[in-house]
């Protein structure tokens, strides 16, 4: 990542002449100073963030495309979308898959608000995914908060802590390095039905309704 303030700090500070010395390109040289800079490693609080945002991406795509994530949605759905959310109704993973959907589609805000009603509930993964968002913000004391959260939804739930991450860990590095059609991102289509339901004067997408879960369930039966 191009840390755009050294550059500018490096070129302010370059001394141009009013004329330039005999056999010296100006502008070649601060083109030359310009990639230097653009070459130098990224301060570590912008590498940490990019690594919360590369490894929340992996698993956001992880989640909509799992077995199961359409008749998650499909049970979270309600004939009435603008219906507020019981927590009796609530099926969990269905609110962490529709968050992951709204994450990669861009509309973060609706997306912690429905983690944050699944991490509510004990579901680990939407607690790891908030200590993804808040880090890849840059927002160290909401990170660390969720950090602890989704130790204890893992330990409540009696699975080891380290095997978990080791294996989310293991998920990401794999689709790093090699990719995969079971992490593919949401198709236009599917990016049209969670837009709907995002629209409108609240801030927070509304419920998802059968239509979406439909979309979902054709996204993950694709060639």
């Amino acid at each position: 990542m191009t840390d755009r303030l050294s550059i500018d700090e490096l070129l302010d500070g370059a001394l141009v002449p009013t004329a330039p010395a005999s056999g010296v390109d100006i502008g070649e040289a601060l083109r030359r100073l310009a990639a230097d800079a653009s070459g130098a490693r990224p301060s570590p609080h912008i590498e940490r963030a990019a690594t919360a945002a590369q490894r929340l991406a992996v698993v956001c795509r992880w989640s909509i495309n799992s077995a199961g994530a359409a008749e998650h949605l499909r049970r979270l759905a309600a004939e009435h979308p603008a219906a507020p959310v019981r927590e009796e109704q609530l099926d969990v993973q269905g609110a962490a898959v529709f968050a992951c959907l709204l994450s990669l589609t861009g509309h973060p805000l609706s997306a912690e608000f429905w983690w944050g009603l699944a991490a509510g509930a004990g579901h680990a993964l939407s607690a790891y995914c908030l200590h993804l968002h808040h880090g890849a913000l840059g927002e160290v004391r909401e990170a660390a908060h969720w950090r602890v959260e989704f130790t204890r939804a893992v330990d409540d739930a009696g699975v080891d802590i380290i095997d978990y991450l080791a294996r989310l860990e293991a998920l990401a590095s794999y689709v790093r390095r090699h990719g995969s059609d079971t992490s593919t991102g949401p198709t236009a289509r599917l990016e049209m039905e969670v837009a709907r339901l995002a629209a409108g004067p609240s801030l927070i997408a509304r419920r998802p309704d059968q239509r979406l879960a439909d979309r979902l369930l054709e996204f993950t039966r694709r060639a």
